[in-house]
């Protein structure tokens, strides 16, 4: 659901969320961002009527449910692959087209739209990785590393979009679209092989994969802060030559006036 786009502003008054609702810029700069727009505005003009937004999010958290299922399967039968193939596909199908359809039809709803989509995109995360955790191709504690990376790296995303109000969702040319092809790509891979030997040792394919993942997304989320740091820093630098306001002007809580004085509040 990252088709929806995100509020910098937030109102009090429902009645007046039309004007006064500020959407922040959407950054979408991945390698397929073109072509994939093109692909759901053509499936939005043909969805039928009586398909909603609302249908297509909700099918994209239950594919990635059935992904979960389907790699906790492929512990005893590796057809799990192909099912998990084709779950990614479906929350591909919902995950991307909720947003393209709403803003098609003119029913757009950005503070509903911005939360729901996060909140199905955490948990999405949560089944995705909580079955890979319970197949036999990646280890848990890849598989929760992954979980706790992707998360930092969301709430960093969702801090910039409020502060800075830029909405990124693509890196380095890879987006979430990309991300679902490579998986595929690996859950194929695995098939054929699921070990590489690295380093004179045996390594599952999937956690050498989960740790440059990882890798990646702490490295991402390490620049992104430096630079939304350095830039809120210079839009708002700590006033020059601003008078300080006297204990008179300023009225502290009884407890800090007796620390201020070194009595104890005892």
């Amino acid at each position: 659901m990252l088709n929806h786009r995100p509020s910098t502003q937030t109102i009090s008054n429902p009645s007046s969320s039309k004007t006064s609702f500020r959407e922040a810029k959407r950054i979408q700069q991945s390698f397929l961002a073109n072509a994939e727009k093109r692909a759901l505005i053509w499936l939005a003009a043909r969805t039928p009527a009586w398909i909603n937004s609302d249908h297509l999010t909700l099918l994209g958290l239950l594919s990635m449910a059935a992904a979960s299922a389907a790699y906790w399967w492929s512990a005893s039968n590796r057809l799990g692959l192909i099912v998990v193939v084709i779950c990614l596909a479906l929350n591909w199908l919902g995950d991307s087209l909720d947003g393209t359809l709403a803003r098609f039809r003119d029913h757009s709803r950005p503070r509903y739209g911005f939360y729901v989509d996060h909140i199905v995109d955490a948990f999405s995360a949560f089944f995705l990785l909580g079955g890979l955790a319970l197949s036999r191709y990646m280890s848990p504690a890849v598989a929760l590393g992954l979980l706790i990376a992707y998360l930092m790296l969301s709430v960093e995303i969702y801090l910039a979009t409020y502060a800075v109000g830029d909405f990124k969702i693509s890196y380095y040319k890879m987006g979430p679209t990309e991300l679902r092809i490579l998986l595929s790509l690996g859950n194929l891979a695995v098939l054929w092989k699921s070990t590489v030997h690295l380093f004179g040792r045996a390594h599952r394919l999937f956690d050498v994969a989960g740790t440059l993942g990882i890798s990646g997304m702490l490295l991402i989320m390490v620049i992104s802060a430096v630079r939304n740091t350095i830039r809120l820093y210079r839009e708002e630098p700590i006033p020059v030559g601003k008078p300080l306001p006297s204990a008179k002007q300023v009225a502290l809580p009884f407890s800090a006036t007796a620390r201020l004085r070194g009595e104890s509040r005892l």
